[in-house]
């Protein structure tokens, strides 16, 4: 049996921060295979790419995420403890909890709460003169989500916690002092909402039924114990985090109506079906997250190559997306292309792939698509604005990526609403 095709680096951790999200492409497309080995931070890592990898790497037959992200991306980004390491019987559980929040009336709930907010900044936003929308959108997410869960934010308390929130996500890969400061925002983060945890079990603070503060501060394990307050805290942020990471979609979002008029006039035509397309293409096209982790399970054979226990792998999220066996010029932003896609759950996989209530695909994405197609709605009608010269250049070596400027916008004026 062949050997899996090596990097030619000894070592490629550097080569990683060089290429960023191309890195795994760039390997797979010079050695002519959806596989490779490499060393990673050290580690001997197998790196996959397109949808064929994506299904297998989904099958928990052979992969397992526990171990399988390195710990610079628990201490910032996830968090120790929490449903992302987490396997078998165990996963499906936790993840249950989670998916009992993701009701259509829940999630319309949420959006309304954006859009809310989203308006009640419009003013200020004029007054400013210029705004940058990804800052901006992070605060609306965070006043929102907040309210959402049922966890309590004071006015002056909304600048600290987005910050927070946004550093562990733009400081979960980095090195050197960023990465510091994203484990201290980490061990912010789930003080603050430790202590929430304890208040509402002792019954200090009485959050809705159904709510997700409510449902993970009472969230029973198999073996009928609760969470530990510190894993509950981990787990309520992987609520609230994520959807303050919407703000980079959103980000993106703005960026291609500015790049691609034909479609900002066309969603003025007030369509849902083209709203849907522009939407699933942004998330398709722009990159957000790089790639995931785990690690092999138990040994197996794939595409004539052997995968040894234990090994770690690397799934090309930013490639299976641009995989053009799977999309037809991958490279051209063209919504279009979603009325023919198969809803294959390995080929689109920004949030991850496979099935929602199984496999490690974010529980949230729904909310994605829906506070996107809002926001989509707001930019568009809701409100006029100018785009000034600036830097809105994406850098593929930062992960995760944004535009350069964060999508300054200026003289912002709302429309009037005619009832």
């Amino acid at each position: 049996m062949p050997t899996i095709p090596r990097d030619k680096l000894p070592e490629s951790t550097l080569a990683l921060f060089r290429d960023g999200y191309e890195f795994i492409g760039k390997r797979c497309e010079r050695l002519g295979s959806d596989v490779f080995q490499t060393r990673l931070m050290l580690q001997k890592t197998v790196c996959m790419r397109g949808p064929e990898a994506a299904q297998v790497f989904y099958d928990q037959r052979y992969f397992q995420r526990k171990g399988g992200a390195p710990l610079r991306l628990r201490k910032t980004l996830f968090g120790q403890g929490g449903v992302q390491g987490m396997d078998g019987e165990a996963h499906r559980h936790r993840k249950a909890m989670f998916m009992s929040l993701m009701s259509s009336e829940s999630i319309a709930r949420l959006v309304r709460l954006m859009s809310d907010e989203w308006r009640a900044a419009l003013p200020e936003w004029a007054e400013k003169g210029r705004v940058v929308l990804l800052d901006a959108a992070r605060d609306i997410l965070c006043r929102a989500v907040c309210a959402w869960t049922g966890v309590p934010l004071k006015e002056s308390e909304v600048r600290k916690r987005t910050q927070d929130f946004a550093a562990m996500i733009e400081d979960s890969g980095a090195i050197g002092p960023r990465h510091w400061k994203g484990r201290l925002s980490r061990k912010r983060a789930e003080g603050w909402i430790g202590g929430i945890i304890e208040a509402v079990r002792a019954g200090r603070l009485n959050p809705p039924e159904g709510s997700a503060l409510r449902t993970v501060a009472f969230h029973r394990e198999l073996d009928g114990e609760l969470l530990k307050t510190r894993i509950a805290a981990v787990e309520l942020i992987n609520v609230l985090r994520p959807t303050v990471a919407v703000a980079r979609f959103i980000t993106f979002a703005a960026l291609a109506l500015y790049e691609y008029p034909d479609w900002r006039r066309r969603l003025a035509r007030q369509k849902d079906r083209e709203l849907e397309l522009f939407v699933q293409e942004v998330r398709r096209f722009y990159p957000f997250f790089p790639f995931v982790a785990a690690r092999v399970s138990k040994p197996f054979d794939w595409q004539g190559y052997h995968f040894p226990e234990g090994a770690r792998a690397l799934l090309d999220l930013y490639g299976t997306d641009h995989d053009p066996r799977a999309w037809d010029d991958p490279e051209t932003f063209r919504p279009e292309r979603f009325l023919t896609w198969d809803g294959s759950p390995f080929n689109f996989i920004s949030q991850g792939g496979g099935d929602h209530y199984e496999n490690h695909r974010c529980p949230g994405e729904w909310i994605t698509i829906e506070l996107m197609k809002e926001a989509v709605r707001l930019l568009v009608m809701s409100m006029d604005y100018i785009v000034p010269q600036q830097d809105l250049t994406v850098s593929m070596t930062r992960m995760p990526t944004m535009p350069q400027s964060g999508f300054v916008i200026a003289d912002v004026r709302p429309r009037e609403v005619i009832v």
